[in-house]
């Protein structure tokens, strides 16, 4: 994912006419009904440009960015780091050199509210935003104060003023768009101010895999470039239905992927920010992950039918509401998580302190669980929380062992903790499992990067400490037409996670 902005090409312009529709049999005789767009496709778009590109902006900032002293200090990373930038007995001042960033925004309001991404306003690396200026089309520049800004939603408010009444948009219902609407997209891709890009709604709520609660884009192949961060995507009515925040892009141009944040979900943001209020989120303290083929294969359950729990934050609501790793979380508050309402999404959007039932399934049994749901921490505190992200290093060829079910059918050499192992592994005496020894590199295994030295805990739920066990739930799985165990792994420096192992 590339950050970016909307628009970039040629407009496209439609000859008069439809053209033929796509045919529907009928099931009383074989005539043949026409399907033709519905009402409102333009000829040309010039007349909806001209009423809303005087709202929509260019925004730029003035940084200083602090610059590192430590090109070439040998002692980099040591506690002599010092020592290097003193000249004379004193500590050298730090150095700064400027920057800039660019992108787009839009007006809502007569009084000079507009909207970008936080992205467009925030610092860069070790930097400290000193001006933000909004540059209206016809080239009027306006000094903008920071209202207020979001970053997990990528979203920011800023104020401008003058003494007339500002242009303005407003917006519309995302929740109305469907795939093949006609939208158009105004920004300042590369610094071109005013550039005008139309296309259609490829997709509605896309989720591109990257995590996090605001995962659910608008997709659309309106040409969208570097500096359209933060431009609207308009549709027909000339209401505001989202704002282009990224694209995905091989090259970094537009490749007619573009994705934009859906109005239903940033305009009560937006509205919270140009009131001052705190953005409280809902937070059940889990880490989760995709249901997968293979983790619904070795669960026994549909995919796509919830979300899985990798783990669980000691103390919070999910802890407290008796909510396990290895749970699949089906339903939150009565409605079903999807890969398109995602459970980050749906509990973001609960108050805290709010009590809610949770569907799960765990060993194979629904459930039902009430929850209080607690306060979403910030991006910098869960940033800290570690999670488990196997490196995958490279492994020796694996040499032929004696547990021969479980290297045929896991590419696995397992043995069984001793105290020895445990001590070359930093784990307590407490730790019960088998520790890998050996990764067939064409087994699946290998793919999901378990490693020499990860201890395996569970094996579908159940505890391992000898290789018999272990073989005898691989011999379950397989006998009631599973094509995948689940395994809950740890390794050192990281919290226990579930991965779910295909059979060969």
């Amino acid at each position: 994912m590339t950050s970016a902005l909307l628009v970039g090409g040629a407009a496209i312009s439609l000859a008069t006419g439809y053209p033929a529709g796509a045919q529907v049999a009928q099931n009383d005789d074989s005539h043949m009904a026409r399907v033709v767009p519905r009402a409102g496709a333009p000829e040309s778009f010039a007349d909806l440009t001209a009423q809303l590109q005087p709202a929509v902006v260019n925004i730029s900032t003035r940084q200083r960015i602090e610059v590192s002293n430590n090109a070439g200090n040998p002692f980099a990373g040591t506690p002599f780091e010092g020592l290097f930038n003193r000249r004379g007995g004193q500590q050298q001042e730090p150095q700064y050199r400027e920057g800039q960033s660019l992108g787009s925004g839009f007006i809502i309001s007569a009084d000079g509210y507009v909207v970008t991404n936080n992205h467009v306003v925030s610092p860069t690396g070790r930097g400290t935003v000193e001006e933000i200026t909004v540059t209206m089309p016809d080239g009027t520049e306006y000094n903008a104060e920071l209202v207020g800004t979001d970053p997990q939603s990528d979203l920011a408010v800023l104020k401008i003023s003058r003494g007339a009444a500002f242009p303005y948009v407003e917006f519309g219902d995302s929740s109305q768009a469907r795939p093949g609407d006609w939208v158009v997209a105004i920004g300042n891709p590369f610094g071109l101010g005013g550039t005008v890009t139309s296309g259609i709604v490829s997709a509605v709520y896309r989720n591109t895999g990257q995590g996090g609660a605001y995962d659910r884009y608008i997709q659309t192949d309106a040409a969208i470039n570097r500096g359209n961060s933060g431009g609207p995507l308009f549709d027909m009515q000339g209401n505001v239905i989202g704002i282009n925040n990224a694209i995905f892009s091989p090259s970094g141009g537009s490749v007619g992927i573009g994705f934009a944040i859906p109005a239903e979900i940033a305009a009560p943001i937006v509205a919270q920010l140009r009131d001052g209020v705190e953005i409280e989120r809902g937070y059940l303290g889990v880490s989760i992950s995709p249901l997968t083929d293979d983790l619904a294969d070795s669960l026994g359950i549909p995919q796509n039918s919830g979300e899985f729990i990798q783990s669980v934050q000691p103390g919070e609501a999910a802890e407290q509401a008796g909510i396990r790793a290895g749970d699949v979380v089906t339903k939150i508050n009565g409605r079903d998580v999807t890969p398109d309402q995602t459970l980050s999404y749906l509990v973001a959007n609960i108050a805290p302190g709010t009590t809610i039932p949770v569907e799960l399934v765990r060993e194979g049994q629904t459930r039902r669980v009430n929850v209080t749901v607690g306060k979403r921490p910030s991006e910098e505190e869960l940033r800290q929380q570690q999670q488990f992200n196997p490196d995958g290093d490279d492994e020796d060829p694996m040499e032929p062992g004696d547990n021969t079910v479980i290297e045929e059918k896991l590419g696995l050499q397992v043995l069984p903790l001793n105290a020895q192992i445990r001590r070359q592994l930093g784990v307590g005496s407490d730790t019960q499992g088998l520790v890998v020894a050996g990764v067939d590199q064409n087994a699946d295994a290998a793919r999901k990067n378990l490693r020499r030295g990860d201890i395996i805990l569970s094996a579908n739920y159940r505890e391992v400490t000898t290789l018999e066990q272990l073989e005898a739930i691989i011999e379950t799985a397989e006998d009631e037409g599973r094509d995948a165990v689940l395994l809950r792994v740890q390794r050192r420096g990281s919290q226990a996670a579930y991965v779910a192992v295909r059979l060969r």
